[in-house]
């Protein structure tokens, strides 16, 4: 995004004015589209430019309505989500100075609160209740700065790629794909821009993630998977992790019964945490 100038900052406080009913959300992706604000495929980086509002509302330049909850209806239930302010000074330096990271698994209700806030605001799916097993990750320097955040959950249930690779029969995909964990959420804020820092965060937790799933489950994991969206990244990073691209989701979806694609097409990348992983999930 180009530097704020103060005809940007005019251009803000005069929308603010005009619409006094819309939250912090709308008026960035209005901002987008006003100023041009998007990737070379067409999307918004209403994200960044979040982030960079909110900034401007901290240092006094604008004044953003108050940050709304956001209750998402799931199944029964309500998941709140208290939208939480954070310090979103930009940064950018080398990997080696923030490190070695500080990967902490999220614990307490404080600690998911804050991390839920991020997703929320910061990911491009939002925050969605984890159902069964799962792992939630913050990230941070070595001085305990914010960088990141990543959650791994139950896997896929049918994935033919994936299980091709796997070869396993659907018996025995029944009986072994809690010995699989899907890297559902992987967010480095927008505000950081740090060369190498999603591959080595991925690879970092790689490393460590089946010990922390036994101790909170008590069995291990072998294989992790993630899917990425073809129209939104490259995976650049998890090729640079090491992972594996198996092939490409069909965008049928699970309860799909037109058997036409609706949904984003999403390549499928899987990171064998064993080299006889195929013998120890079958």
């Amino acid at each position: 995004m180009p530097k704020i100038t103060d005809e940007h900052i005019k251009q803000i406080n005069e929308l603010l004015m005009q619409n006094p009913d819309w939250n912090r959300s709308k008026l960035s992706i209005e901002l987008c589209k006003k100023w041009g604000w998007e990737s070379s495929i067409g999307q918004l980086k209403d994200i960044r430019c979040r982030a960079l509002l909110s900034k401007l509302d901290r240092t006094g330049q604008i004044k953003l309505p108050a940050p709304q909850n956001i209750t998402r209806q799931i199944g029964g239930g309500a998941d709140k989500v208290k939208l939480i302010e954070y310090c979103t000074d930009q940064i950018e330096t080398s990997l080696c100075n923030l490190t070695p990271l500080i990967i902490e698994i999220v614990k307490s209700k404080e600690e998911l609160e804050t991390f839920k806030s991020y997703i929320a605001q910061f990911h491009y799916l939002g925050y969605d209740r984890s159902i069964g097993e799962n792992m939630k990750y913050m990230i941070k320097s070595q001085a305990g700065i914010p960088l990141a955040c990543m959650m791994y959950s139950s896997a896929a249930w049918k994935c033919k790629p994936r299980d091709e690779f796997i070869g396993w029969s659907s018996s025995e995909r029944e009986k072994g794909l809690h010995y699989v964990a899907n890297n559902v959420r992987n967010l480095i804020f927008p505000w950081v821009h740090v060369p190498h820092l999603a591959s080595h965060t991925l690879a970092a937790i790689s490393r460590r993630i089946s010990f922390d799933w036994k101790a909170k489950y008590g069995h291990c994991i072998f294989l992790l998977e993630t899917f990425v969206e073809k129209r939104r990244f490259r995976g650049i990073c998890y090729n640079a992790a090491g992972w594996i691209n198996v092939g490409e989701t069909t965008g049928r979806g699970r309860n799909s019964v037109s058997g036409r694609a609706t949904l984003p097409i999403k390549d499928i990348w899987l990171y064998p945490l064993k080299s006889n992983f195929r013998s120890k999930i079958k």
